[in-house]
């Protein structure tokens, strides 16, 4: 079991051991446990209204790049393809991480805005075998939307660009499509009742470390020394290194 790796619109680390991260709540932290699961949110729900969608180049170098195409097919078949894009957004379900040798004191703040929550520290290799086949995974690539071309021919290309101004987040992505099917063909009318989709990994094979949250108090930290040992796990658990206390 492992997530594919090779596929083209999927950059791969050169490094496969680099750290990655992801900050989380004590809610989402109990439902990963208790699901022994990853949550991948509906994209059109991740806050980002950019999700799944193309750059202003793109628009502006179309007619260069399908010259060759005649104009009336083109405009049918870019119209066509605006559409599907639009209806992929609600039936792609993408889970993300942060990529960092350390702890990031901005992404605690970002995505973890109390005391009430930790970091989940693996490898890229240990996050990759721990998926299930039928996702991806690969690295964000960050462009201009207004003056980089997106790749198109492959409908996960929009997924795995964002805007230069979230390139900050160094961002892993999972990404998993299902789409409704009627009589066995595909029906993008459909309206999508769910938020996300939930996919089982091997918690204690892809966790190295958990942190709590910096400024933690101790019982906050001895409750998620707890709630693992409840749900089996056996995970070191450690202070936010952010919270050590400086030298003069």
């Amino acid at each position: 079991m492992a997530a594919s790796t090779n596929h083209p619109c999927f950059t791969q680390p050169q490094n496969k051991s680099e750290k990655l991260w992801r900050y989380i709540d004590f809610t989402k932290f109990v439902s990963m446990l208790s699901s022994s699961g990853l949550f991948l949110s509906r994209a059109d729900l991740l806050g980002d209204p950019f999700e799944g969608s193309y750059s202003k180049a793109n628009i502006k170098f179309r007619p260069t790049v399908y010259k060759d195409i005649p104009k009336d097919k083109l405009e049918l078949l870019l119209k066509n393809s605006s559409l599907a894009s639009k209806a992929f957004v609600k039936w792609t379900y993408i889970n993300c991480w942060h990529k960092n040798d350390t702890e990031s004191a901005a992404m605690w703040k970002l995505y973890a805005k109390s005391n009430d929550a930790v970091a989940i520290q693996t490898t890229y290799s240990k996050l990759v075998n721990a998926l299930p086949k039928k996702t991806f995974i690969g690295l964000v690539n960050y462009i201009d939307y207004d003056n980089d071309w997106l790749p198109e021919g492959n409908i996960f290309y929009p997924f795995m660009h964002k805007r230069k101004s979230f390139s900050h987040e160094n961002e892993v992505r999972i990404v998993s499509m299902e789409f409704p099917k009627d009589e066995g063909k595909i029906n993008l009318s459909k309206t999508n009742p769910r938020d996300g989709i939930k996919i089982k990994v091997n918690l204690n094979k892809m966790i190295e470390k958990i942190y709590v949250a910096p400024t933690a108090p101790d019982w906050y930290y001895k409750l998620v020394n707890q709630i693992t040992i409840k749900f089996n796990l056996h995970i070191e658990i450690r202070y936010s290194k952010l919270d050590e206390n400086p030298v003069y």
